[in-house]
């Protein structure tokens, strides 16, 4: 055949910090896990595939766990063009409080920003500014030491170049929230974050996120993503904002503690 297209979409997840997997919600376990693909061959050649696990774990009330993981990874004419990994972790001391503390360790990598390997780990607190059953807003605050290997060793900004290897302490300060609208008909969701290094003020980040769910039958909904991230120090070429659009289904398994 002079081209093949096929798609396949296994999506049983959506990709919301807050509103999918709620670490205030007295629930035992709550998992997410999806993959998506499509490939083309003809006229166009792409490969594209996606992957995400997202689950929280609450052995007490006390203490919860969340873990958000993500790949992706994108060809071209057989030219790859992204095989990324993106994990998030957290750790919650009495969550269901108005404030509450957290520990955070995140690990990365992006072939598209020339990432070679990322870490950072920290603390912080939330405070839940609304926390009812049809809405939910967070704020949090915290300190996070980050360490970068990058692929190459020139910057955008000059000071960083000559070492592949960038480590710096950061603020950070995240809002999210999440709303139940058209007599639960629907579900939309939002966060943001900003992340300064302390010792440089033209080292920094930030990213949003909006999104959707709109429940089809008994947890499954289609859901709709759209990311904007804008990373100020990057390898010479490479843009310093991504934005990204992603749709599918999604499906929730949550088991609640016996009371």
């Amino acid at each position: 055949m002079n081209s093949i297209y096929w798609l396949l979409l296994l999506c049983l997840t959506a990709a919301s910090t807050l509103a999918q997997l709620n670490e205030s919600d007295t629930t035992l376990v709550q998992v997410r896990a999806s993959l998506t693909g499509s490939v083309q061959q003809g006229n166009v050649d792409v490969t594209t595939v996606r992957g995400k696990l997202d689950f929280t774990l609450s052995p007490t009330r006390n203490w919860v766990f969340k873990s958000q993981n993500s790949s992706l990874y994108q060809s071209f004419y057989s030219t790859k063009a992204d095989n990324d990994l993106f994990s998030r972790n957290y750790v919650y001391f009495r969550p269901w409080q108005r404030v509450y503390p957290f520990g955070i360790g995140y690990v990365s990598t992006n072939f598209r920003r020339s990432i070679a390997f990322r870490y950072f780990v920290g603390a912080g607190s939330t405070v839940q500014l609304v926390n009812r059953r049809q809405h939910v807003l967070k704020a949090s605050v915290g300190v996070v030491y980050e360490e970068t290997r990058f692929s190459a060793s020139m910057f955008n900004e000059a000071a960083y170049n000559g070492s592949s290897t960038i480590a710096r302490w950061r603020a950070t300060t995240w809002l999210g929230g999440g709303h139940y609208l058209l007599d639960n008909h629907l579900r939309l969701y939002y966060d943001a974050f900003w992340q300064p290094a302390f010792s440089d003020g033209v080292n920094y980040r930030w990213q949003f996120d909006v999104g959707f769910d709109f429940p089809i039958w008994r947890g499954l909904a289609f859901n709709a993503l759209y990311t904007y991230i804008h990373e100020n120090v990057v390898v010479t070429h490479i843009r310093a904002d991504d934005k990204i659009l992603t749709a599918g289904l999604s499906y929730n398994i949550r088991k609640l503690h016996h009371r």
